[in-house]
């Protein structure tokens, strides 16, 4: 019974993944085929995204000098690409040492120049400092940036190198100055490369028959309460839904959270990729939501002034509640528990199971197999820590079939580590 299952996981997805992807228009590998898309070059000044380099948008805080006798020197792999020339003026071979995920990008970045410029490679000026000749708290001191420029040294390319590091998956890029782009990345290990959607372990759910219990004690078969539906009618009726699988599991790890504070006292905590059911922009607080009020969105897009759902036990009902404010929060444990329903109460908030996609009714559709294997079998085949393989089997298809931009960068991060 489980190979007919399988079966049926693979051919969903595949159906699913490839036409919904433009609504009409096909994904790659399907169709007719797309024109390619024209590349704006950086300005001269000019950083993307557009925020701090060292913000939870971007690269991500200091994490504090590397040194070769430092125990997280082996943090650092040396880079002998021969399509990149190594300025390596200390003549230590400095420049080359970096992250794995700086060098995967420079790597990328690498063909992308060739490419564009027949007889042109990529060149790297700075790469990891143990000098300290850089700023304090700059990112060179722990391999995790490198100023680039072409090895033509043709100032006029510039413009265009930076577009094409923000195209090889560079986490926050600079034209910095005439003579070089500043590119970089994410610490391999920091909580926003590894950002899917999940809640902090402290989080608490409320069990059939009204207990609450801290989510990373919340097992298998356990009924918890959700909703109905995510899109929602006339008002929201409020369900107890078993848990299937979870979909991510990771007790040790510890991430940043963006935390929803609601008017009603409710503080959800969630990662930037996980969804969340938002109005478009003032509500009413204490209302019942009407066809059509509620949207999913991106924690990270959640914004005060909008409304969230909050349980109200006494009615069996989910009823709106206006954001306050949004903060984030670092906190050990990340559990993302899939339900029938497909939604979760978390902190008295209702949120999708679902993250990193924009789309709770496309996510909730990709996930019906693994909700059929379940009825016929009472299993989903994974019950430890790490992410479930289902849900890695659709990231990968997803990152083959649909442009990236249909993802949550920080969840997209997690799968390019």
């Amino acid at each position: 019974m489980l190979l007919p299952t399988l079966v049926t996981c693979f051919a969903v997805c595949a159906f699913l993944l490839t036409p919904l992807s433009e609504g009409c228009g096909p994904g790659r590998g399907y169709g007719k085929r797309r024109s390619p898309r024209k590349l704006a070059p950086l300005a001269y000044k000019q950083f993307s995204p557009n925020v701090a380099e060292k913000t939870l948008g971007a690269s991500g805080r200091y994490e504090g000098k590397i040194t070769r006798n430092s125990d997280r020197f082996k943090e650092l792999t040396p880079n002998y690409n021969p399509d990149i020339i190594f300025k390596d003026e200390e003549n230590t071979g400095a420049d080359r040492m970096m992250t794995q995920r700086c060098k995967d990008k420079l790597n990328s970045l690498a063909i992308s120049v060739m490419n564009l410029w027949p007889g042109v490679r990529l060149r790297v000026t700075e790469g990891w400092d143990e000098d300290g000749h850089h700023s304090e708290e700059s990112l060179h001191y722990e391999g995790r940036s490198v100023d680039i420029t072409t090895s033509d040294r043709d100032r006029n390319k510039y413009a265009m190198l930076a577009r094409l590091a923000v195209e090889a998956g560079f986490d926050w890029v600079y034209y910095e100055s005439k003579a070089h782009i500043h590119c970089s990345v994410k610490s391999d290990h920091s909580v926003a490369a590894k950002s899917g959607g999940c809640f902090p372990g402290d989080a608490l759910v409320t069990l059939e028959g009204g207990a609450q219990k801290p989510i990373r004690s919340l097992r298998h078969g356990e009924r918890v309460l959700a909703s109905v539906d995510g899109n929602h009618g006339d008002g929201v009726d409020l369900v107890y839904s078993d848990v299937i699988a979870f979909l991510d599991r990771d007790p040790g790890t510890r991430k940043s959270f963006y935390t929803l504070h609601t008017l009603a006292g409710a503080r959800l905590s969630l990662t930037a990729a996980h969804l969340i059911f938002l109005t478009e922009g003032n509500c009413s607080e204490g209302a019942q939501p009407h066809r059509g009020d509620l949207r999913t969105a991106y924690a990270s897009h959640a914004r005060p002034g909008q409304c969230v759902l909050v349980a109200n036990g006494d009615k069996g009902k989910g009823l709106l509640s206006q954001i306050t404010r949004v903060s984030v929060r670092e906190s050990e444990g990340a559990f993302a528990p899939l339900t029938q329903q497909g939604t979760v109460v978390v902190d008295g908030v209702v949120a999708s199971c679902y993250a990193v996609l924009e789309q709770h009714s496309v996510a909730h559709w990709a996930f019906s197999p693994l909700r059929l294997m379940h009825r016929w079998t009472g299993d989903t085949g994974s019950h430890g820590d790490g992410m479930h393989w289902y849900a890695r089997l659709l990231f990968w298809l997803g990152r083959m079939l649909l442009d990236s931009g249909r993802f949550h960068p920080l969840g997209v991060a997690q799968e390019e580590r």
